[in-house]
């Protein structure tokens, strides 16, 4: 049996009319570029995550951006971050000249340890960053009251947690902006690269909607410097014909999880000591939503490539925490200095975890895992 990370083809079949019927509406149209299709998912999505505003734009990377050029966050400023997460996390820190900051991680969760970030913050401190990371919420209101207490802007990364909520509050609906992303792997995607910042402050917005555009407010006339990340129609359409099957898409990742924890058994507390032991995500949370199933497997890279030889199909995320990346050395971090990140990068391993996986996909996946780890 075959068992891929990923099957978009399926999800298609099951939505093809809809999708086929919004992309001919923009074609018919010819308006390609923001208009009334992109306002209109922008409007849908904001609402969906619990937010005043949503500014469309090119990508999740291009999110993190303009949210910290809205915050003139530049040279000489520090932003607090994860060492844990995709690359575009502290990319965008330093793509506007500015230091990431990195703090550990909770090895329950995989998110920033909001314990950590006091210890951090310095007088150059501008934001945090925090990171939702594999659909589950990090723990926002203790990163609230310290932003509160120093003056800083809070840009949450909920690239991968679009639905998830805890405390009464849903990802991207917390802090002072809200990052998606669209990409095709993610739980809400489109058919190539998109993303939305969300905010609940009208000024912000009104900012961000400049900055999209190079800045300009009207015609030809600019404010403020900014850049080309514009939400094209033809995402916009997609994303929006999917929003009413997001909660249905959800709902059946966090079934998926629950059968793989039945047959696996739940390893997250009582971790066996062998080499090979298996461990599997902890939810603390009220509503993860899976956009990864991540498992700790000390033996990582033999049980992956094991399943892998079984036609089933995994990925690391993420096999080099960003403190060790080449490009941030000369921030001058050492082995050692973050160690729960350090472990998860050389630990973890991303089972199938898609909205029309089969039970005997997920089964099948479950026995080869039981056949080669030892699990508490």
């Amino acid at each position: 049996m075959k068992v891929p990370l990923l099957d978009l083809a399926a999800q298609y079949a099951s939505i093809k009319p809809e999708i086929d019927a919004a992309l001919d509406r923009v074609v018919a149209s010819q308006r390609f570029v923001l208009g009334p299709v992109v306002k209109a998912c922008e409007e849908v999505v904001a609402d969906y995550v619990g937010s005043a505003h949503g500014i469309g734009v090119s990508s999740g990377t291009d999110a993190l951006l303009v949210a910290l050029m809205a915050e003139d966050i530049g040279p000489g400023d520090e932003v607090i971050t994860t060492p844990f997460s995709f690359f575009a996390t502290a990319g965008a820190i330093s793509r506007v000249g500015a230091t990431p900051v990195f703090v550990d991680i909770d090895p329950a969760t995989f998110n920033i340890d909001p314990a950590l970030i006091k210890d951090r913050i310095t007088a150059r401190t501008r934001a945090i960053l925090p990171v939702h990371l594999f659909g589950q919420m990090a723990e926002m209101a203790p990163i609230m009251e310290i932003a509160r207490r120093h003056g800083l802007a809070v840009i949450e990364d909920a690239a991968q947690a679009i639905g998830a909520h805890h405390d009464g509050y849903t990802a991207g609906s917390v802090g002072h902006y809200g990052c998606f992303s669209f990409y095709p792997t993610k739980n809400l995607s489109g058919y190539g690269d998109g993303g939305m910042v969300v905010t609940n402050d009208p000024a912000r917005a009104e900012k961000l909607r400049a900055l999209r555009v190079h800045g300009e407010t009207t015609p030809y006339h600019h404010r403020i410097v900014g850049g080309n990340f514009r939400l094209d129609a033809l995402q916009a359409a997609v994303i929006h014909a999917k929003l009413p099957h997001l909660d249905r898409w959800t709902e059946a990742r966090i079934a998926n999880a629950g059968l793989y924890r039945s047959l696996l058994g739940d390893t997250a507390t009582a971790r066996a000591e062998s080499a090979a032991a298996l461990a599997l995500p902890r939810v603390v949370t009220e509503r993860h939503v899976f956009n990864q199933f991540v498992v700790r497997v000390a033996d990582r890279d033999r049980v992956q490539a094991r399943l892998t030889a079984a036609g089933i199909g995994t990925a690391i995320y993420y096999p080099v925490p960003l403190h060790w990346q080449e490009c941030f050395a000369e921030l001058g971090y050492r082995a050692g200095d973050l160690p729960n990140a350090e472990r998860a990068a050389s630990e973890v391993l991303a089972l199938p975890i898609f909205p029309e996986l089969t039970a005997g996909q997920i089964r099948h996946v479950a026995q080869n895992m039981v056949g080669m780890v030892s699990y508490g």
